[in-house]
């Protein structure tokens, strides 16, 4: 089942600032995967198990602060805001002795020492791994804006959650949390302030597992629906369904919908989160659909809907036709979906096709484009495509001109960001699922395999080593507060440069 699924797969909308903690997917709402924090590390060692314990021990590790058992499937990456970390994985390693077996997990630690905190735990949903994959977990990363996390759960809805859990008191609308979970709660359990079922209310149908990082500008949410086909790998159950959706961020009402049709256009899903930009002095929502478009919506709801103001197929033409014979999803040089997620940098966007991993590795193309223009902009709005890339889940980082992205098959690319020229690549040999993280200096990428290889930045490629982790590296790396948190499918650990 590990093959099965992925995660890639906000703060108020802001201007860039890496800086202190990293509260959503992305760090901000562009979803540039760059940190201007500085001594970032380069030389650590993770430890060994300890004989015979599901733990990691100490004295084998060096510039390791802490580390800690979170689960037994990790996806997406780790948020930190306000001294707490917020991260999802499944139930292998249940902190409630009550409440074993298969659930989504969200759970939230001490950022100073690892402790756990509280968790949400998430029943899965009856339809099993066509919408609900077994032991996956909770794919999506959460989202924190003060003292509010909101999340999309492997059943397919939209939590708000308070930041402290029911440690403090229970905040409604919503207080009905024993009956959520399916058994008492007590402090260590979360706190749900309202809840929103996308598959009651706009009759979505996941396809595997739900997955969506939520955007979140001023008091509005933007998440994707992950609406996908059914266990016949073609039919779309609900072409109808919105693949995007806007919701009121204090009260969970709906706001908005798509009604671009990407839902009847998905190859198989539609996985990758909203991103966002301003043009001028006007916000600009931008998502990649399962059908392999890239958007441009005006984030404001008008009579119920997301206006679209641009469209640009990310797929060259050749993806599409050859020998004047049309190309199928799922071959080797055939069409691709967009699942990571779209980055917003000066008035463009940078993003990578895909498909689901269990086709392989195949063509991908990363694509910058003109964020400025209307309609729809596929002839006119590509600044450049870059073809010589695999299929790829990983967002991109974007920094001091340049584009470095990994794709499935485990090479990273860096490319120039207003040509596409290529300046190097290198072969981590081993699949990749997260994306890559820049830093002054270094760059982060992590493999199936589980080592992490930590190249320079610059035009000229360097290796500045790689690192063997007991386990696998599906997510992506962070940097809060001077420290690096990584997961494996196992553990967090925070490293530090000393």
């Amino acid at each position: 089942m590990k093959r099965i699924v992925w995660c890639l797969s906000m703060m108020i909308f802001a201007a860039p600032a890496f800086g202190g903690d990293w509260p959503q997917w992305g760090h901000d709402s562009t979803r540039n995967m760059v940190s201007t924090e500085k001594d970032s590390p380069e030389s650590f060692n993770p430890g060994k198990p300890i004989e015979g314990k599901d733990q990691i021990d100490p004295a084998t590790t060096k510039n390791v602060k802490w580390v800690t058992k979170i689960g037994g499937q990790s996806f997406g990456n780790p948020t930190v805001s306000g001294g707490k970390i917020f991260l999802g994985t499944n139930n292998d390693a249940p902190r409630n002795k009550d409440r074993t077996g298969d659930f989504g997990v969200l759970m939230c630690l001490d950022e100073a020492t690892g402790k756990f905190l509280w968790q949400l735990t998430v029943p899965k949903l009856a339809a099993g791994k066509v919408s609900d994959a077994e032991n996956i977990g909770l794919c999506s990363s959460p989202t924190v804006v003060g003292d509010r996390l909101y999340i999309v759960t492997n059943r397919c809805e939209v939590l708000c959650l308070t930041t402290e859990g029911l440690a403090t008191k229970n905040e409604g609308p919503f207080v009905d949390e024993a009956k959520y979970v399916g058994g008492e709660v007590g402090p260590t359990d979360a706190d749900i302030v309202w809840r929103y079922d996308m598959r009651d209310e706009l009759g979505v149908f996941p396809h595997q597992m739900t997955s969506s990082s939520i955007l979140v500008i001023g008091d509005r949410l933007y998440i994707t629906t992950s609406n996908g086909v059914d266990w016949t790998q073609r039919h779309v159950p609900n072409p109808t369904a919105p693949a995007l959706i806007c919701l009121d961020r204090k009260t969970g009402k709906l706001l908005g919908v798509e009604k671009s049709g990407i839902s009847s256009r998905i190859f198989k899903c539609t996985w990758s989160s909203p991103a966002a930009g301003k043009i001028g002095d006007k916000d600009l929502v931008i998502f990649g659909g399962g059908d392999g478009y890239c958007y441009g919506f005006d984030p404001v709801p008008a009579d119920g809907v997301l206006k679209e103001i641009w469209r640009c197929d990310c797929n060259p033409p050749s993806r599409h036709m050859k020998d004047d014979k049309p190309l199928k999803y799922g071959t080797d040089k055939g069409p691709s979906a967009i699942t990571a997620t779209p980055v917003f940098f000066n008035n463009r966007v940078y993003v990578a096709t895909g498909q689901d991993p269990e086709n392989g590795n195949g063509a991908g193309a990363l694509t910058c484009i003109d964020a400025m223009k209307t309609g729809d902009i596929t002839a006119t709005g590509k600044l450049w495509t870059y073809e010589e890339i695999y299929r790829s889940m990983s967002t991109a980082s974007v920094m001091d001109g340049l584009v470095y992205v990994a794709d499935f098959g485990g090479m990273v690319h860096c490319v120039d960001a207003d040509t596409g020229q290529v300046y190097w690549t290198h072969d981590t040999e081993g699949a990749t699922w997260g994306s890559t993280l820049a830093a002054p200096g270094h760059l982060y990428i992590g493999s199936e395999a589980g080592i992490l290889t930590i190249l320079a930045t610059g035009k000229e490629k360097k290796v500045i080593g790689t690192i063997s982790f007991d386990g696998i590296l599906y997510c992506s790396p962070v940097i809060a507060n001077g420290v690096m948190y990584l997961e494996t499918d196992k553990y967090l650990y925070a490293i530090q440069a000393k």
